[in-house]
């Protein structure tokens, strides 16, 4: 690559080569000052690019972020396995200082939710805006549920986009 090119995707903000190199470097070292030191810049760089990984989130191996780290929030007790795509504003959140662990080659769609004290298995799809709360097993596609209309005048006769059917509510 040539270095118009580094500059221009530094600046965009898609270019997390150093993140990931802070990262694995914090991996390595086992003095604790130098831990903090490192984690203090990937936490600086990691809200640059619009983002925030927890300084104890694990990764097997790097992540694909096609859109950079832009509005990925990714808890402190999240374990994420290698070759995992995550798109832009989803959320791998903790709920009582538990958080998801993903699988390996999974793909997680824009503004999709992982929360909780759940497991994604191996090679899971996960739909853009979809809401994660429960165990997903290996080879798994999970999407959101279909939208309905949930306020409306009372007698009217509403047409579900969905389905097709007419809805009295």
């Amino acid at each position: 690559m040539s270095i118009r090119q580094d500059i221009f995707l530094y600046a965009k903000g898609d270019n997390l080569d150093w993140l990931w190199k802070l990262y694995e470097m914090r991996l390595r070292s086992s003095n604790q000052k130098w831990k903090d030191f490192l984690t203090f810049w990937i936490s600086r760089s990691a809200r640059k690019h619009g983002g925030y990984i927890g300084k104890e989130t694990v990764f097997e191996g790097r992540p694909r972020l096609p859109h950079g780290l832009h509005g990925i929030y990714i808890s402190r007790y999240a374990h994420i396995g290698k070759e995992c795509w995550i798109y832009q504003n989803v959320t791998i959140g903790e709920v009582k200082g538990k958080a998801p662990t993903i699988g390996s080659d999974c793909l997680i769609g824009a503004g999709a939710v992982l929360v909780g004290d759940i497991h994604i298995g191996n090679n899971v799809k996960i739909g853009a805006g979809a809401v994660v709360n429960q165990d997903v097993p290996d080879n798994a596609t999970v999407v959101c549920q279909p939208c309905r209309v949930l306020l409306s005048q009372k007698g009217q006769e509403n047409r579900s986009s969905v389905s097709g059917e007419f809805l009295n509510i």
